[in-house]
């Protein structure tokens, strides 16, 4: 059955080389070449500090028969909540936009290193409403079909985004919401809420990892069955050096959810059906 769920899979959260801070397993090349070689149909890559499209567009004119899909990440190393920035990223192939991760709020308030000291990027005012250049490139986010990420912000910004995402017809997801080390987690009646707003609730396989002290496996299976298989779908966010490659991390991640009780169809759709639609992959 794993071997099944991996031809034509997709995982939506993959970090890979260059990278100008972090030590990663592969650089994008071998990324999708083993991507390929395990049968799967894409794998979308993501950098805190830089858009990913040209990249991608490189790999996809040396490797056929899999697809790299290129994102951006609204950190201060890439412009943050810049329109213009978006707007160049969109036309140069990213299909994921990712709201700030390591300069939200959140995290450079669990940051101490000299480098992260600035402070974070929020995407409301002081009365929560949300910034005019979110709606910006929430307009170019629907112009292009871009499939927007909550990544690290504070649960009110989660919810102020979707709505207006939802809203102006723009693909909404949750981003890794067990996790407890970056970002916020969220309830699985926060994840049931906003499913029910219109998002799609992402759950990271490696929220799961024993060095970051997370739960077991069975809990993210649990709260897909809450939530509802066709509300969630299911990426590794692996890439690290001290984890797998991402497609073997990928195959894991369909074991482990096999064995905590996730059926191959409801697995179909959240591995192929749900990240396929949300990407425009077919």
């Amino acid at each position: 059955m794993t071997e099944r769920l991996m031809a034509g899979a997709v995982d939506f959260h993959v970090h890979a080389d260059p990278d100008p801070f972090h030590e990663r397993r592969l650089d994008v090349l071998d990324l999708a070449l083993q991507g390929k070689e395990a049968g799967m149909k894409a794998i979308v890559a993501k950098c805190h500090q830089f858009g990913t499209g040209p990249l991608a567009y490189l790999v996809n004119k040396m490797v056929s028969g899999f697809t790299l899909v290129g994102s951006l990440t609204l950190n201060r190393e890439a412009g943050g909540l810049n329109p213009e920035i978006v707007e160049v990223a969109a036309r140069s192939g990213a299909k994921v936009i990712w709201m700030p991760t390591s300069s939200s709020v959140v995290d450079r308030g669990r940051m101490k290193s000299d480098h992260q000291a600035s402070e974070g990027i929020s995407l409301v005012d002081k009365e929560n409403k949300l910034l005019r250049a979110v709606f910006s490139i929430l307009e170019i986010a629907k112009k292009y079909d871009i499939v927007l990420g909550t990544g690290h912000i504070s649960v009110p910004e989660i919810y102020a985004l979707t709505a207006e995402a939802v809203r102006m017809g723009v693909k909404v997801t949750i981003t890794h919401p067990l996790s407890s080390h970056f970002g916020c987690m969220l309830s699985t009646d926060q994840q049931k809420e906003l499913a029910a707003m219109g998002a799609y609730i992402e759950q990271c396989f490696v929220c799961c990892m024993p060095v970051l002290g997370g739960p077991s496996p069975k809990v993210m299976a649990e709260q897909i069955k809450a939530v509802g298989e066709e509300h969630c779908f299911l990426s590794t966010d692996f890439g690290q050096a001290i984890h797998p490659t991402p497609p073997e991390g990928f195959r894991m991640m369909i074991a482990h959810m096999i064995q905590f009780g996730l059926s191959e169809k409801e697995l179909e759709v959240l591995v192929k059906v749900n990240p396929s639609k949300l990407l425009g992959l077919g």
